[in-house]
């Protein structure tokens, strides 16, 4: 399993009147570390995008348990529970308080298409040459 983790500080901006994280930024803090992810393996979206590949968000859930305040420091996790086949990779999602309670959680899963034509692609070979070490004991 690859897993890696992000700290993100909150912004005002991103409460609400209520003076919590409003929802819809907790999947913005999710795409901070999907991103953050990869470039833990020494990639990033520029380079996948440099090959002509994208991954467009395709579907998104968020569960959500705890509130989060202003200037509060939040831990966000990426983490693969399998290497992606095909054209699609899941990343299960976790935010986290500085006290390690679960403030939401969900998955993302993303497409991996030609930028060009906007078809179905699999996964960059680079990209997947350093996710391979994290899951060599499912790998035949």
């Amino acid at each position: 399993m690859f897993t890696s983790s992000t700290q993100i500080r909150v912004r005002y901006a991103d409460t609400d009147k209520m003076g919590v994280v409003y929802h819809s930024n907790y999947i913005n803090y999710f795409e901070v570390a999907r991103t953050e992810s990869i470039r833990d393996l020494g990639f990033t979206y520029a380079a996948m995008e440099s090959m002509g590949i994208i991954m467009p968000v395709i579907e998104v859930h968020c569960k959500y348990l705890r509130p989060a305040t202003y200037d509060d420091l939040i831990t966000v996790t990426a983490n693969l529970h399998e290497l992606p086949e095909g054209h699609r990779i899941t990343f299960y999602q976790e935010a986290f308080n500085e006290k390690g309670a679960v403030l939401a959680k969900g998955h993302v899963v993303l497409y991996f298409m030609e930028a060009h034509t906007m078809k179905r692609a699999v996964m960059p070979g680079q990209l997947r040459e350093r996710l391979e070490p994290y899951f060599t004991d499912i790998i035949k």
